[in-house]
């Protein structure tokens, strides 16, 4: 069932991450190790699955101390029947967050099954992606580039205010761009979590595949709260096959 396609899911996540970069020095992080966000997802008023974001504990990747950010998209029993979806992805970036050390994705959607490393390379600026083994030729990416991943933590560093328009490079390791994310107002939401007052975040979608590019007057809205924290609660899509919607319902 390709409308609640895992892709899109993973894309509302990665599209989230452009903002501009701390060191761990200058403040403290708004997430620790065991940190665990869990997201409903929604098909227009149909429950599709579950998504959940978390912080593992600091090891070491490649010689380098890192964070390591695990995402899993799941479809519920019902869609199940129709388009089955077991995602995780799971991403590390160096220990100050200024880039990304390494990027797996385990992806089965339907008959779609794909193992998915992105290698980096920061002393030529490049990353190297393969699919089950096969590589690709290594790109040049950006200098301080993040995976789709870890791009959202890297956002949550960002004091927030509102007609901000912030940017940040990021790469799947097949292309290298620069996204650019606008916080437009301040709003308060009541979720079945509770009450939040959040920041409105329009990612800029130009630079995103899949539905949104087919999608001619695409939109993506994400609500991040006014706190220290910085925790995106709701996030939901307008394309053009409907309207797509994860809303947080557990926080620990």
């Amino acid at each position: 069932m390709k409308l609640v396609h895992a892709h899109i899911v993973i894309a509302l996540f990665a599209t989230l991450g452009f903002t501009e970069r701390v060191k761990a020095g200058e403040r403290v992080f708004p997430f620790q190790p065991g940190e665990k966000l869990t997201f409903q997802l929604k098909w227009g008023f149909i429950p599709a699955g579950e998504a959940v974001l978390e912080v593992l504990p600091i090891e070491t990747i490649n010689g380098v101390k890192s964070y390591h950010f695990v995402m899993l998209a799941r479809t519920n029993s019902f869609i199940d029947l129709f388009y089955k979806v077991r995602d995780r992805i799971d991403a590390y970036t160096d220990v100050e967050i200024t880039h990304s050390i390494f990027y797996k994705k385990k992806q089965h959607e339907g008959k779609t099954k794909r193992d998915v490393v992105v290698n980096f390379d920061w002393g030529k600026t490049e990353a190297q992606y393969s699919n089950s083994g096969e590589k690709k030729k290594p790109i040049s990416i950006l200098p301080g580039s993040f995976d789709p991943l870890s791009v959202l933590y890297a956002f949550r560093l960002h004091e927030l205010k509102g007609n901000t328009e912030i940017e940040i490079p990021v790469t799947d390791g097949k292309k290298s761009v620069m996204g650019i994310a606008k916080v437009t107002r301040r709003e308060k939401i009541k979720l079945a979590g509770g009450t939040y007052d959040t920041y409105v975040v329009e990612p800029e979608l130009r630079h995103i595949g899949g539905v949104f590019e087919k999608s001619k007057d695409a939109k993506l809205h994400v609500w991040i709260t006014a706190d220290k924290r910085r925790i995106p609660v709701r996030i939901k899509s307008k394309v053009i096959v409907g309207s797509f919607v994860a809303e947080l319902i557990d926080c620990t």
